[in-house]
């Protein structure tokens, strides 16, 4: 899917230029878990590796906590899936994560978004056609990943659409792909190839 320029987009952030810095690692590497999270999640992706578990699986104490925490982020959030993958696939967009990006925009059609709203997530939230809430929402987004923080005058609007809980899960997923992105980008994570 093409997608519209934004200028928005921060250019510091452009997808990794050379070799990966970390060789995804197999069996011996990974260990016996994430050997197998890594095969699993090839078979639900459709590709030969997912080299972001066979990456971060390397770290073998932390992967499975980050894993932990990362599914509590998406698939079993707090915020519901539609609304998940939209914050997920700005952040990704706003930092330039061809990586993050890609994975969302095939998670985001599964959960029910169409293609004009996956696209949508390129453009500036002000200007995108989204209902109040989502707009709101996705500025907030656009704060957090720039400022790492939330004009307060954003925050009372977004407190008129989410509880308390709902607002910390939004910063805390914000964050998480926000962090992910710098993972991605800093250890120079490559696309996955396809079976």
């Amino acid at each position: 899917m093409s997608q519209p320029h934004d200028s928005s987009a921060r250019s510091d952030n452009a997808p990794a230029a050379g070799p990966a810095r970390i060789r995804p690692g197999g069996f011996r590497e990974l260990g016996p878990f994430g050997w197998a999270v890594n095969r699993i999640g090839a078979r639900i992706t459709g590709s030969r590796d997912v080299h972001l578990f066979a990456t971060l699986g390397r770290a073998r104490r932390l992967f499975p906590a980050w894993l932990a925490y990362s599914g509590m982020m998406m698939p079993f959030g707090i915020l519901d899936r539609r609304t998940t993958e939209l914050v997920i696939l700005r952040v990704a967009h706003l930092r330039g994560s061809v990586y993050e990006r890609a994975h969302h925009e095939r998670i985001g059609a599964r959960v029910g978004l169409d293609d004009d709203e996956i696209a949508r997530t390129t453009r500036d939230p002000a200007s995108a056609g989204w209902p109040d809430r989502l707009e709101v929402l996705l500025t907030a987004v656009d704060e957090l990943v720039r400022t790492k923080d939330v004009h307060d005058e954003t925050w009372s609007a977004l407190a008129e659409y989410l509880n308390p809980g709902e607002l910390v899960a939004l910063v805390q997923l914000v964050a998480q792909y926000d962090g992910l992105a710098t993972s991605l980008q800093a250890l120079r994570i490559q696309p996955d190839r396809p079976r």
